[in-house]
């Protein structure tokens, strides 16, 4: 298990420097740049040459990339954010914690619910409610992100008058939670469609699950149909959930960021829109790069899990 941990970690070093490769390349063919973006459209060309020259946009994109990375590896420094006048590392940090409660929350939401929804599904397969939960399902995981939080605002917040349309607003994670029904909104939002991909995926493991040899070994020596489901089955069948909820990181991130926009959340995901609308070239590096991190984690962290909930699989050193 060391030995495979450590080959993914060569492999991730290898996906970050190409991922932060592209975004960098693609940052630096927009016009104007980071010079105009920071100086604002009536700076002039002397004034550019200048902005560029401090700080190293004038010298080849190789050499530009080669100190930023140098800049990250030796002291974490992610470059200077001239939007919010301070360094990217502090602004992303200030945020990246309300992130991950929104999605800690979001995902949680989703495990929960999904996984009983499934085994329901399962038990009553091919009755009413097994179809009415296919095609919700259905329904949901085609639906845009920002289509289900447009429209959650629109019945919840402006006609029923029941949450905010706005999601809570403080500097710390705890003001964020000293407001949980101004989380409910963004929460279920970011919560609906991983619900509608884990249910089926865990209605049609268990589906699977139940015609294996030892599940009808163990219906042959009187077990219960509860202790065959739950006993028997649960298990195995929980196990493509959990690949899944590692490999799905990148959807769920990419989900907190149209959340985060929709109900003004001030995570990372907000961050990366702000980022993106005033052409902050530093502080996009950086969110990329802390996505690019949670993509690579998420999808390690589901091969470890693979391998402790199912005692079957062992990596090789």
């Amino acid at each position: 298990m060391i030995g495979f941990i450590f080959r993914r970690f060569l492999q991730s070093i290898v996906v970050v420097l190409g991922v932060m490769l592209i975004v960098f390349l693609l940052a630096h063919i927009i016009p104007g740049g980071a010079a105009r973006a920071a100086l604002g459209p009536r700076a002039t060309k002397l004034q550019i040459q200048q902005f560029n020259h401090l700080n190293n946009y004038d010298a080849p994109l190789v050499k530009q990339f080669w100190l930023y990375i140098k800049g990250l590896v030796t002291s974490f420094n992610l470059g200077y954010s001239y939007h919010w006048n301070q360094g990217v590392t502090q602004v992303i940090l200030a945020r990246l914690p309300k992130t991950l409660v929104l999605v800690g929350l979001g995902t949680l939401v989703a495990v929960v619910v999904a996984v009983p929804l499934g085994i329901l599904q399962v038990v009553r397969r091919n009755k009413p409610i097994d179809y009415v939960l296919t095609s919700l399902s259905f329904v949901f995981y085609a639906m845009p992100v920002f289509l289900l939080g447009a429209l959650l605002i629109l019945y919840f917040s402006f006609d029923l008058h029941w949450f905010s349309s706005e999601a809570p607003q403080g500097s710390s994670v705890g003001a964020i939670l000293s407001d949980p029904r101004g989380l409910v909104l963004p929460v279920f939002t970011l919560a609906a469609l991983t619900i509608a991909s884990f249910s089926r995926y865990m209605r049609s493991s268990m589906m699977e699950t139940l015609t294996e040899d030892y599940v009808r070994t163990a219906r042959a020596k009187g077990a219960g149909p509860r202790r065959v489901l739950y006993v028997h089955a649960l298990r195995n069948a929980v196990i493509p959930i959990i690949t899944l909820l590692g490999l799905s990181i990148p959807a769920i991130v990419g989900g907190a960021l149209v959340t985060e926009a929709l109900f003004n959340y001030p995570g990372m995901g907000l961050l990366a829109y702000q980022a993106i609308t005033n052409t902050d070239i530093p502080l996009l590096l950086g969110t990329t790069f802390f996505a690019t991190l949670a993509t690579i984690a998420g999808s390690l962290l589901a091969d470890i899990l693979y391998a402790a909930v199912d005692p079957r699989i062992r990596y090789a050193n």
